[in-house]
């Protein structure tokens, strides 16, 4: 595969940033990478793992004569590294981002940036519920769909150039509009986190012997709540933020849908649920058709210090763990611990 950029900045290195880094290192598409994230312990890690050709704590630094700059952080950080990084970048540079909310990416990186540099927001639509540097894998987009959102006038070179290495990536790549994008995946990703947080966090309130059944016979449908429910809380707060009219659109959408199903079921109206589950078996066939299942991740060993027996468990769901002075206590404990 031929370099298709000099050198890749990578502001952020969690999951969908290392993964990016491991992809660009195995298939030589860029002569150097550069890792920037806040702490040190997340930049010894990438130090460790040889992801990155040199790493750094200062944004303006990784940008500093990058080629491509891709923002890989929860969309809250946006405006703060568009300002930190703008001074630097040489003319011509191409930025970037991995974020799920388009608009937004545009709103908060494009006032900062200066006129030489060509804005080409992306959203690699692709990823697991694990964070951090050590849960990135090199094939994670293969297959998988790359949506950019150039704002109108963007140079049409600096677009190809972006989509030419998401598609070294093994990604398929689609330009679409930035609005439209956040509807789509407002229905297709966003509601679905709602729904899952939600269901949750409704365990959580059951009575004490109800909670420890749901977890000793959680069926595949709830395993799969859980597995959504596990993604990274700051970068879903910072979407849900950022995505809210089309969220909450989508949402009422959906409870209409849901009080048409409740209905059903009350009245026994068994011809209108068959019809929506019919419906959705499609669906999930098309899915399936269009290659957009969940990519496998690659084996990774369990840390015992994850390991958390049954009773670990029923007591991390009991009513009386969310009650305020349960969660007063254990602030006041973190506090201390952390002095």
């Amino acid at each position: 595969m031929s370099v298709i950029f000099d050198r890749v900045a990578l502001i952020g290195i969690g999951l969908i940033g290392s993964s990016l880094a491991r992809r660009i290192k195995r298939d030589k598409l860029a002569k150097r990478v550069v890792a920037n994230a806040r702490s040190q312990a997340t930049l010894d890690t990438v130090k460790r793992l040889k992801i990155a050709d040199e790493v750094t704590p200062d944004p303006a630094e990784a940008a500093r004569g990058a080629d491509l700059v891709v923002v890989c952080t929860p969309m809250g950080a946006y405006s703060e590294i568009a300002k930190s990084i703008a001074p630097v970048l040489k003319p011509g540079a191409v930025v970037s981002d991995v974020g799920s909310v388009k608009r937004a990416a545009i709103e908060m990186l494009a006032p900062h940036l200066p006129k030489t540099v060509h804005l080409v927001p992306g959203h690699p639509v692709a990823g697991t519920e694990h964070s951090g540097p050590e849960a990135g894998f090199p094939t994670l987009f293969e297959g998988h769909w790359t949506i950019l959102t150039p704002p109108p006038g963007t140079d049409t070179a600096a677009v190809e150039r972006v989509a030419k290495l998401w598609r070294a990536c093994g990604a398929k790549v689609e330009t679409m509009d930035a609005d439209h994008h956040d509807h789509v995946l407002a229905i297709t990703s966003h509601v679905p986190h709602v729904i899952a947080y939600s269901i949750v966090g409704t365990a959580t309130h059951l009575a004490e012997q109800t909670q420890s059944e749901v977890i000793k016979f959680a069926a595949s449908g709830f395993r799969d709540f859980t597995r959504i429910a596990a993604s990274d809380p700051t970068m879903w707060r910072d979407i849900f933020l950022n995505n809210r009219d089309a969220v909450l659109e989508m949402l009422g959408r959906l409870l209409e849908d849901v009080a048409v199903l409740q209905r059903a079921i009350r009245f026994g109206d068994g011809d209108t649920m068959f019809e929506l589950f019919s419906r959705g078996r499609e669906i999930r066939r098309g899915v399936i058709d269009a290659g957009q299942h969940i990519p496998p991740a690659p084996h990774v060993a369990k840390k015992p210090s994850r390991s958390r027996p049954m009773k670990t468990l029923k007591k991390k769901l009991s009513p009386e763990s969310h009650r305020p002075a349960a969660r007063a206590k254990r602030r006041a404990r973190r506090v201390r611990s952390r002095a």
